[in-house]
């Protein structure tokens, strides 16, 4: 049963990476104080993690930019990590100059812990799990094993979590570091929503929070483009 819930500490863990060609013991205690994005992966040597890892790897400077560490786990052994990571990537592998600390979760229990383990196949599904500097677990993505995961989103999830975090603001969907956020107040609000041109269709919830109407579809919305394009 799954013990990673948004709000909430992130599970404990602890074992062995391999890291610039090297065994590290290391712990999530070990990153309290800076940011920890922490993603599963289904099983070395196969076909869509290695895009994975080596995109996050190529994006490990923007993330140290941001004080916020990046840790890859499978339930593969440190020698397969080791194998992996020594392997030339124009036949699979993930070498050279692989930085990116890959855990070895053998017994199979942080997969469990955090609620991606497939247990008929001993194998974890693609979870991404942020974790802030208090070791609180902030946000919660599982893919299933065919589709992998985005860099970039991930990256604006983090500085949208540091801005709330330091100003005290929320990010609205879709937001990017430099762009409008909201104050959680009906009246401050409505400031971002008139520069959205929605102050028409803002209404707020019995708890004071802030939210847009959805106007009603329009008869070529509600049929869909096929259905216009048959009727004229």
């Amino acid at each position: 049963m799954s013990k990673a819930f948004v709000q909430k500490p992130a599970p404990h863990f602890s074992g062995t990476v391999v890291e610039d060609g090297l065994f590290k013991d290391i712990s999530l205690n070990d990153f309290i104080g800076k940011w920890l994005v922490f993603f599963f992966y289904p099983l070395d040597f196969t076909f869509v993690c290695p895009t994975e890892i080596l995109a996050f790897n190529r994006a490990l400077p923007q993330f140290e930019g941001i004080d916020c560490a990046v840790i890859a786990a499978s339930t593969d052994s440190i020698y397969s990590h080791l194998a992996w990571a020594n392997t030339p990537r124009a036949e699979g592998g993930l070498g050279p100059n692989l930085r990116l600390p890959l855990l070895a979760d053998k017994n199979m229990q942080i997969a469990r812990d955090y609620g991606v383990l497939i247990e008929e196949e001993g194998v974890a599904l693609r979870g991404l799990f942020i974790i802030d500097p208090k070791g609180i677990l902030r946000q919660v993505t599982i893919n299933d094993t065919a589709v992998g995961r985005s860099v970039e989103e991930t990256l604006r999830l983090v500085k949208a979590f540091q801005y709330t975090d330091k100003h005290g603001e929320v990010c609205p969907a879709d937001w990017k570091e430099g762009e409008d956020t909201l104050v959680a107040d009906v009246k401050e609000s409505r400031t971002y929503f008139a520069k959205q041109g929605d102050m028409e269709n803002v209404t707020t919830g019995v708890n004071g929070d802030v939210a847009v109407k959805k106007r009603p579809a329009s008869k070529t919305e509600e049929n869909g483009p096929n259905k216009k394009a048959k009727q004229s």
